[in-house]
């Protein structure tokens, strides 16, 4: 059984399952991951400052699945602590947990570049 270490910012175990362990798809599959991902911040950020529980939600819940899927570990640790934190209308603490987001998916990027 693997054990998902959240702290972890790439699994490359994960990656290497969902990819046949084929070096190019991995690359291409995290670069859609943070191209998508990059893209969603910018409608996570409308969201919270709308402080919109569901929309920041359903925002949050779709990024967890697609970085969890491929181990992105850390970032799908955040995303899901922000969907955790709009549940709760607590939308200070989506704020910090949005620049987080942004961090983990510069550690990701530093990452995938060594793929």
């Amino acid at each position: 059984m693997h054990v998902i270490d959240q702290t972890t910012v790439l699994d490359r175990r994960q990656l290497r399952d969902i990819t046949l362990d084929d070096d190019e798809l991995m690359r291409e599959v995290l670069t859609a991951l943070l191209d998508d991902t990059g893209k969603q911040i910018a409608l996570l950020d409308l969201a919270i400052r709308a402080r919109n529980p569901q929309r920041t939600m359903q925002l949050a819940h779709y990024c967890k699945g697609a970085c969890a899927n491929v181990g992105a570990n850390a970032v799908a640790a955040v995303l899901k602590r922000l969907e955790q934190e709009a549940a709760r209308d607590s939308f200070a603490d989506c704020a910090v947990s949005l620049c987080n987001l942004t961090q983990e998916l510069e550690r990701l990027r530093v990452a995938a570049i060594e793929v």
